[in-house]
């Protein structure tokens, strides 16, 4: 008698926990070739084999305010993904990052008698600590990419396993700096500044146009500057054309090769998020910017309790690249850090050496192939 083949559900709500869905359903796969795979993502996942029920794009918002204007679709995909727990349980339920949504998909498993892996943490080091027990009720096994994270879970009596960081692993420019910038079509005789300015569409809306405007009072300064600009994987051409057509400063769009585009890069303007782990590991400086609606923005400083939002200032535990969050994230401010980064020789190489130390705090690669073993055996 043939076994039953395995079926694994993914779940992942940003375009960095869907390029992570995308590997770990590939290293399942090498263990285990007959599983089939469905859930939340995007085109990563897609392209990976795994079926979308649920498109992550649609799905991926920050802040209060905004999660709420787009609740009805947030719900919508709920109850998509909620349908085909109950009507065709999987043997493992996978969930990557996104807390709100994914903690209550959990609960829903663990009812249904679903096993259930978490691969990246909510930060409950940072704010609502008193979650740790509430995650131990729904999760079965946590995957941790950090070593301080470890103790938090095992004084809760949470089952979990320090895996690594995946972008150990997927960080590996491909080209040296003066390759990567003939390869993009930039020119070589000229400094480049990467734009970052996020991954979703309620971030460009609020940090895009302050962004470009950093960059034309820097090229006002430095008349040989270049900008170059990844397009996230989440986004699309259109999402930034209308702020693109207003900019007095031309601007390179480039899709789908962030890391080569990082290695082009002499400094970095960018977005809060996994993006200024990437630029911390490929070595570029940069200043790190954040804005979000009042509200969000005065609830989130009563809650939170870490020093820094950069995750490889955290990592660090130190303040290695400055942080312009909220009124401070204005174009003056920004373009005078730049400055400093394109200009203070002493200042930058103190960066890439911190960012060097931090690099060592990550330990060795491999992070997905260990949640893809966790996950078999607990697939058994």
């Amino acid at each position: 008698m043939h076994e039953k083949k395995k079926s694994v559900m993914i779940v992942a709500g940003e375009a960095s926990g869907e390029m992570y869905g995308a590997s770990i359903a590939n290293e399942i796969r090498a263990l285990a070739p007959e599983t089939r795979f469905f859930g939340m993502g995007g085109d990563c996942m897609r392209r990976a084999g795994v079926e979308t029920l649920v498109d992550a794009n649609v799905m991926a918002v920050m802040g209060l305010i905004e999660v709420v204007a787009h609740l009805p679709v947030i719900v919508k995909g709920f109850n998509i993904l909620k349908e085909k727990l109950r009507n065709a349980p999987p043997d493992l339920l996978i969930l990557i990052d996104y807390p709100d949504f994914n903690l209550r998909l959990a609960k829903l498993a663990k009812r249904q008698g679903v096993k259930v892996l978490y691969f990246i943490s909510p930060q409950v080091w940072a704010w609502r600590s008193g979650r740790v027990t509430g995650i131990g009720r729904v999760v079965d096994m946590m995957a941790v990419l950090f070593p301080f994270e470890v103790p938090f879970y095992q004084k809760a009596g949470v089952p979990v396993t320090f895996v690594g960081h995946p972008l150990l692993d997927l960080v590996r420019p491909t080209m040296k700096k003066e390759e990567a910038v003939t390869s993009l079509g930039l020119d070589p005789q000229r400094r480049c500044v990467g734009l970052f300015p996020g991954s979703r569409k309620s971030e460009i809306k609020k940090l895009l146009p302050v962004v470009l405007e950093s960059a034309r009072l820097l090229k006002e300064r430095m008349p040989d500057l270049q900008f170059v600009l990844p397009l996230a994987s989440s986004l699309r051409q259109a999402d930034l054309d209308p702020y693109l057509a207003g900019a007095r400063v031309p601007v390179a769009v480039v899709s789908g090769r962030n890391h080569d585009v990082m290695s082009a890069c002499d400094a970095a303007i960018s977005a809060s998020g996994t993006v200024v782990m990437e630029l911390a590991l490929v070595g570029v400086p940069n200043v790190i910017i954040y804005k979000m609606s009042t509200f969000t923005y005065q609830v989130g400083k009563r809650v939170i309790n870490v020093p820094h939002i950069g995750i490889c200032n955290i990592v660090a535990e130190k303040r290695m690249v400055k942080e312009l969050i909220q009124h401070e994230a204005e174009p003056l401010p920004i373009a005078n850090e730049v400055d400093a980064l394109l200009n203070d020789t002493k200042y930058a190489a103190q960066m890439k050496e911190d960012f060097a130390a931090m690099r060592v705090k990550l330990g060795n690669g491999g992070a997905l192939r260990r949640v893809a073993r966790l996950a078999m055996e607990m697939i058994g």
